[in-house]
């Protein structure tokens, strides 16, 4: 075998990597040894029959796997020789003119992890931002709880129903004069000012009162997910069978246990530990991006641009799809390319920060045990269907590349974390204003484009599909309602997130398996 190196400029190398014919011979001759033994052949005893015979019939196919084994010593040994510490997988072609009895020619291209000299982490100062939760904040949230859990009586036969108030309706829409499906429905709850049926609806029954009889006229929304009714008009015969009033709620011990706690005491000891936990998070996402500004300011060196490339087209994703879900997706994608470059220097940054604090994890003996690791597996497989999950199991266990990007944020937490319990840490008191300004304030240009853009999301739907659905009561959702909108926290752009994430730096493989084509013959 030999090695010739073409290539060795920066992080990048390039070698071509020669298999005598010979060697491959040889090879395959002690497999087809190897596999004579158990070769049946009519006219022969088992075991007889001869190699010469076993090679006609299975030569093409051990060549190949022969082949392909060789290659993968080749590059390990490519790898051993020249200790390198191959930054992704490396890529290796068979030369395209090789034929079966030619020697093989391989070229093999690959980028190395840079030489980085860990900093020292004794003496590395920090501010911890801390914000205290205050019994005012504790009460407020309980009351916030009690408003979202009103309870109504009914109301004198005369009241007319105003904002706030709850109505007990029957009704049947109709379009063109004809019923739809899912626009009927009976004993349905309304409250007045909730939204929560489509634009117009609730709005013509302020005033209504027990017993009323009224026909409304709504125009449904042109993007409503039911394609017959998208912009249509529509009647609604709607029946008031009762006006409700909201009924004032005493937050006492009566009021917890009805939310099955113990008594009112508990349920602040609940609400604290949550706003404590919250505030607690915020204060980590602040301490981490100082850290990692510190880290990136005293560190500029050459990364693979391999693995930039890749974090920069997992950030591009991300972005886009964000862009997709906004109300002017055009400009987005048009503003997008504009800070492309921007963005480029983020995915650096991030794959920097990331062999960075690979770099100090090792130096300092922080790694991810064997229980953590089989716990990470169990978690995520949960994602995928019952029937599904063990075979992810086998997948992460058997691929190095797989256990290792599912391994990278714990791993990354925990040097986080040793380098917060080495760090001399100075503790300040804020609001949750100045702790959420701070952690904005330490964004740097690397770290986000310097036209930042918002992307604008789409109204959450105002409507549910006529089709059927069941719901807890397993009765027909009316085409009136809303989709009810799902919670989601206001993003930042992928690039942009307060918790600046470092891209998880991908381990040297332990083999490269090269590319299986069939050799020509």
């Amino acid at each position: 075998m030999q090695i010739k190196e073409t290539t060795n400029e920066g992080l990048k190398r390039a070698y071509t990597v020669t298999i005598p014919a010979k060697e491959i011979d040889e090879r395959v001759n002690s497999e087809v040894k190897k596999i004579a033994p158990q070769v049946k052949m009519p006219g022969f005893r088992p075991g007889k029959v001869p190699a010469n015979l076993v090679r006609k019939m299975h030569g093409e196919q051990l060549h190949a796997q022969t082949l392909n084994d060789m290659i993968r010593e080749s590059v390990d040994k490519v790898m051993a020789d020249n200790k390198l510490r191959p930054a992704m997988q490396p890529s290796v072609e068979l030369d395209e003119g090789y034929e079966e009895g030619k020697d093989a020619s391989l070229s093999v291209e690959l980028e190395i992890l840079p030489e980085i000299d860990a900093p020292e982490v004794d003496g590395l100062a920090l501010e911890r931002l801390t914000v205290p939760v205050t019994d005012e904040q504790v009460d407020e949230a309980v009351e916030r709880i009690a408003s979202n859990n009103k309870s109504y009586k009914d109301a004198a036969k005369t009241k007319k129903a105003a904002d706030g108030d709850q109505l007990i309706i029957d009704f049947v829409g109709r379009v063109d004069g004809t019923e739809f499906e899912g626009g009927k429905a009976e004993n349905t709850p309304l409250t007045i000012g909730s939204g929560q049926f489509i634009p117009g609806f609730e709005e013509q029954l302020t005033g209504v009162k027990t017993g009323d009889k009224k026909t409304i006229t709504v125009t449904f929304p042109e993007d409503y997910p039911a394609e017959n009714l998208k912009g249509k008009e529509a009647e609604f015969d709607v029946t008031v069978q009762q006006v409700k009033v909201p009924t004032d709620t005493k937050i006492d011990d009566e009021f917890a246990k009805n939310l099955g706690l113990e008594g009112l005491d508990k349920l602040k000891e609940l609400l604290r530990g949550q706003l404590e936990q919250e505030t607690s998070g915020l204060t980590r996402t602040q301490m981490k991006r100082q850290l990692l500004d510190t880290l990136a300011a005293g560190h500029d060196f050459a990364v693979p641009q391999g693995m930039v490339d890749a974090e920069f087209e997992q950030i591009w994703a991300q972005l886009q799809q964000e862009a997709a879900r906004s109300d002017d997706a055009e400009t987005m994608l048009k503003e997008m390319d504009d800070e492309k470059d921007d963005y480029r220097k983020i995915a650096e940054r991030r794959v920097r920060l990331g062999l960075l604090l690979s770099e100090i994890g090792q130096k300092n003996g922080v790694e991810v045990n064997a229980n953590e690791m089989n716990m990470l597996i169990q978690q995520a497989a949960q994602q995928y269907r019952a029937e599904d999950r063990e075979r992810f199991i086998q997948y992460v266990q058997q691929e190095p590349m797989a256990a290792a990007q599912l391994r990278a944020p714990l791993y990354e937490d925990k040097v986080v974390d040793f380098l917060f319990d080495k760090a001399e840490i100075t503790d300040r008191e804020v609001t949750r204003e100045e702790l959420e300004a701070a952690i904005e304030a330490e964004e740097t240009t690397e770290e986000k484009p310097k036209k930042k853009t918002a992307a604008k999301k789409k109204p959450a739907a105002k409507k549910a599909p006529a089709e059927k659905a069941d719901d807890k009561d397993g009765d027909e959702k009316p085409a009136a309602k809303k989709a009810p909108a799902k919670k989601t926290a206001a993003k930042k752009p992928a690039a942009e997130k307060a918790d600046d994430k470092p891209a998880a730096k991908k381990p040297a493989a332990k083999k490269a398996p090269a590319k299986k084509a069939a050799p020509k013959k």
